[in-house]
């Protein structure tokens, strides 16, 4: 038999049998559409997750802390060494000390966060994020960042925030030692600075950022913690080794993303595993419509075995017709589960215009597992048609012939 007779032959059933057919595809699409949408949900919140908690340089850097304050000083003896280790591209100190933030509103108690401008691309921080405003540039001593939570605090609006004069008053705390007695005494100092708010970054916790620059009057001897910056990832967890034997904490943001991918990997196999019970009873959906195919075809199997046709021909003639419908019920399935997450996508963004809140893209559907899905459902229509074929394979002419 030609294989344009095959394929003729192959294709009838679209034509002579359309409504049970098309319904075989479209069970089989839902399964597949089904799994499309989950496993888009579950990629498009580990992206927005990783997204929202890491950008490039922030994976390649090194939060370092001092294990014991009293033992090991993060001083600037420290940072010098952390500099003269291999790969080490910069190394960015920081210090936190308690402080009130005041203004016309009221006072409330801060934390402020004391670094030079190099440090925000290692928390992740970049323009695009601070809205309204901008980052402190070198130079910039006075201007100062608030978290988002501050602002809530104060019921600062977005046109009123920029450019608002506040008050800081910082505490320091001083040790003083008495060698005549061997006595140490720990004095706070209030230090007040006015500033100005140039920006908000996003944060529940109520902090506020600035240049060392502020305060020239205060030499910072010790620091609470430092960002150290590596070239690559293949050289971090040397470093931090490195640096965990000279005594100091080390913890990196790279093993936070690890464990959340790891989470959500778990979270995308639950979900895929929902999905393909879907299509287990969609697969078997199709068995049932082969097989009544297989039927009502025998007597035509008869005769055209008595024809010339043989047994490969039979065997092949119901391989492709269940090849196909899977293969149509996966471009359909595709087309089901995108056609899903905009219907999702777009009542999300309607409540969040309505409640105020930010429009996000939950889902994101891979081209690769697209095509992923795209075979494998075209390779279980192919299963499906196995049983079917291998009848018609084995058929007797003869027993066709006879058949009502």
């Amino acid at each position: 038999m030609r294989v344009s007779d095959t394929l003729s032959l192959s294709t009838r059933m679209f034509h002579t049998r359309m409504l049970r057919t098309a319904l075989t595809i479209l069970g089989m699409s839902v399964g597949i559409g089904t799994i499309v949408f989950l496993f888009s949900l579950g990629t498009g919140l580990q992206v927005l997750l990783i997204e929202s908690i890491a950008q490039s340089e922030a994976l390649l850097s090194l939060d370092v802390y001092p294990a014991d304050a009293e033992l090991l000083k993060l001083d600037t003896k420290a940072l010098e060494k952390f500099n003269t280790i291999s790969s080490v591209t910069k190394v960015v100190p920081v210090s936190i000390l308690a402080a009130q933030l005041t203004d016309s509103e009221g006072t409330t108690d801060v934390s402020a966060q004391i670094a030079e401008p190099a440090i925000f691309p290692m928390n992740g921080f970049s323009e695009d994020k601070i809205a309204p405003g901008k980052l402190y540039d070198v130079g910039d001593d006075s201007g100062v960042l608030v978290a988002s939570s501050l602002a809530e605090t104060f019921a600062w609006t977005p046109e009123e925030i920029l450019g608002k004069q506040v008050t800081l008053t910082i505490f320091i705390e001083e040790t003083v030692e008495y060698t005549a007695t061997s006595t140490t005494v720990v004095a706070t100092n209030e230090l007040v600075k006015n500033a100005v708010i140039i920006g908000i970054i996003p944060s529940e916790s109520p902090t506020v950022y600035f240049s060392p620059g502020l305060i020239p009057e205060i030499t910072m001897k010790e620091y609470t913690q430092a960002k150290v910056g590596v070239e690559n990832a293949d050289v971090l967890d040397g470093i931090r080794n490195t640096i965990l034997e000279m005594g100091f904490s080390v913890q990196a943001l790279s093993d936070v993303v690890d464990q959340a991918n790891k989470v959500f990997r778990a979270v995308q196999i639950i979900l895929v595993v929902f999905g393909a019970a879907a299509l287990v009873v969609s697969a078997i959906g199709m068995i049932n419509t082969m097989t009544i195919a297989f039927l009502e075809r025998t007597q035509e199997i008869g005769i055209m075995r008595s024809l010339g046709a043989s047994r490969v021909d039979m065997f092949w003639l119901f391989l492709i017709e269940s090849g196909l419908m899977g293969f149509l019920g996966g471009v359909g399935g595709v087309l089901i589960g995108l056609l899903g997450q905009v219907i999702v996508t777009t009542g999300l963004d309607f409540l969040a215009s309505q409640l105020g809140g930010t429009q996000v893209d939950i889902f994101k559907t891979p081209i690769w597992f697209v095509a992923i899905i795209i075979i494998f459902s075209t390779m279980v229509g192919f299963v499906t048609g196995i049983l079917p074929g291998r009848r018609a394979f084995h058929l007797n002419p003869l027993t066709a012939l006879k058949y009502k």
